[in-house]
């Protein structure tokens, strides 16, 4: 029978597991079965835990920020003969001291503080499972959509915006390839249309195929063929005049980003 923690919290109870599973990477091959109960305030709910602690014979871990219920619940524990360690309680107090302040007793403060964070990584995860066209269906999911040829910044500007928490999805235009039909069906303010002159995605390529270790004649890199690309694209984009035309030649990331949200912050204030 594998020895058992439990780990209670009235926020999400991130922090207690952390600290929990690092104090476990000092011990070899630990048999212990970790489990987590969220967002715990009701007394009746404490009393049950405390129960289920007793007859399993767990630890029990806590980060009650408020004192009255952290109380409450280290009474529990005592009558009920289980172990409980508070890893927040005594911090606090210590700090309350130093700072000469009182604790806002809020619970979740640290998961409000990194929201932000886990919305981005959300955000950046989004970008890479959605890049070069991969799954259409979630265009619909996307607050940015990018479109244009190869090589016209699609991929690090998704990556970019994807840092900032929005996220971006971007779609390849092919000769010879209609652009999925989910392109067609999103609300179409939310795509953003690149473009680049010809002569710098011709550089931009031929340094690419170098790089590839391809020859410089191959189609990709030859200069009539980019013109073609170009042309096709022109013609997408003059059908679909709703999506804001952005040139990318000789443009860094940050550049193109900033002219993007600006366009989008203008069109968000006239809806």
């Amino acid at each position: 029978m594998k020895n058992k923690v439990f780990i209670i919290s009235d926020a999400t109870g991130d922090t207690a597991q952390k600290v929990v599973s690092a104090a476990l990477k000092q011990f070899e091959s630990p048999s212990i079965l970790i489990e987590i109960f969220p967002s715990v305030r009701a007394t009746e709910t404490v009393e049950n835990l405390v129960e289920r602690a007793a007859e399993e014979s767990a630890l029990l871990v806590h980060t009650m920020v408020n004192p009255v219920q952290r109380q409450r619940l280290h009474s529990m524990c005592i009558d009920a003969g289980v172990i409980d360690v508070d890893l927040i309680g005594p911090l606090m107090t210590q700090l309350s001291e130093l700072l000469e302040l009182e604790a806002k007793k809020q619970p979740g403060g640290l998961y409000a503080v990194n929201a932000e964070y886990f919305r981005r990584i959300e955000a950046v995860e989004f970008a890479v499972k959605n890049d070069d066209g991969q799954h259409p269906r979630n265009l619909r999911k996307a607050d940015i959509v990018l479109v244009g040829i190869s090589r016209t910044s699609k991929t690090p500007l998704s990556t970019y915006l994807a840092q900032r928490g929005f996220k971006v999805a971007n779609v390849p235009l092919v000769m010879g390839i209609e652009p999925p039909e989910e392109l067609f069906r999103i609300e179409q303010d939310r795509i953003f249309a690149l473009s680049i002159q010809a002569k710098a995605l011709f550089r931009i390529r031929q340094a690419r195929l170098q790089t590839l270790g391809m020859p410089a004649d191959t189609a990709y890199g030859v200069r009539d063929h980019i013109e073609k690309e170009i042309r096709y694209a022109q013609q997408i984009f003059e059908a679909n005049t709703q999506w804001p035309l952005i040139d990318v030649t000789d443009r860094a990331i940050e550049e193109t980003a900033a002219e993007l949200m600006s366009i989008r912050k203008k069109r968000k204030a006239q809806t």
